[in-house]
């Protein structure tokens, strides 16, 4: 069963002082959400499951240093596996002492300085378009695509219905993708 922010927040409160039940609540809540982000980054099922015991035992330990004040439950517990995800990529990521020597002067063969500086316009583009939205619809569009909170997390944090941040998002990206497409 779903619960909602303040639910997991309370729950949060509970797992810092040690509550093995709230715990329990937590991770059924929030399990398949945050292994689908261990899995996205790291590719591999085993893997994912792996880092995501990790990412419990990491919530567990510092439950209390979430704030609701700053980021939701999700948000916040996302940030865990997504930095434990992409540590262990980059644990894994073969590094050899012969390969280091002159890297500087080598280019990335994946992407040229044509492909670099059409990439960084691309993302100034985006941050126009971004900017041409009205305030509360960008966050909302910032909150959900880059944050990953869903609806019912952005209608909680905005004090809007479900409906209307399911419009909002609807119609902000559609003027983004006017405003890109021109």
């Amino acid at each position: 069963m779903l619960k909602s922010s303040r639910d997991i927040s309370d729950l949060l409160v509970r797992v810092a002082a040690g509550d093995a039940q709230a715990f329990a609540a937590v991770y059924n809540a929030t399990s398949l959400k945050l292994y689908g982000i261990c899995l996205r980054i790291l590719r591999r099922q085993d893997l994912a499951e792996e880092i995501l015991q990790e990412v419990y035992v990491r919530i567990w330990d510092r439950a209390g240093d979430f704030d609701r004040s700053r980021a939701s439950p999700i948000t916040w517990m996302a940030t865990i596996a997504r930095n434990r995800a992409l540590d262990e990529v980059r644990k894994r990521r073969p590094v050899f002492a012969d390969d280091m020597a002159g890297t500087e002067e080598i280019a990335d063969p994946a992407r040229s300085p044509a492909e670099q500086a059409e990439t960084s316009e691309e993302l100034k583009r985006l941050e126009a378009c971004l900017d041409k939205l009205d305030a509360k619809h960008r966050d909302a569009v910032r909150l959900a695509y880059l944050d990953g909170m869903s609806r019912a997390e952005l209608a909680e944090r905005l004090g809007q219905p479900v409906g209307t941040i399911k419009t909002w998002l609807h119609r902000s990206l559609k003027q983004l993708k006017d405003c890109l497409g021109s």
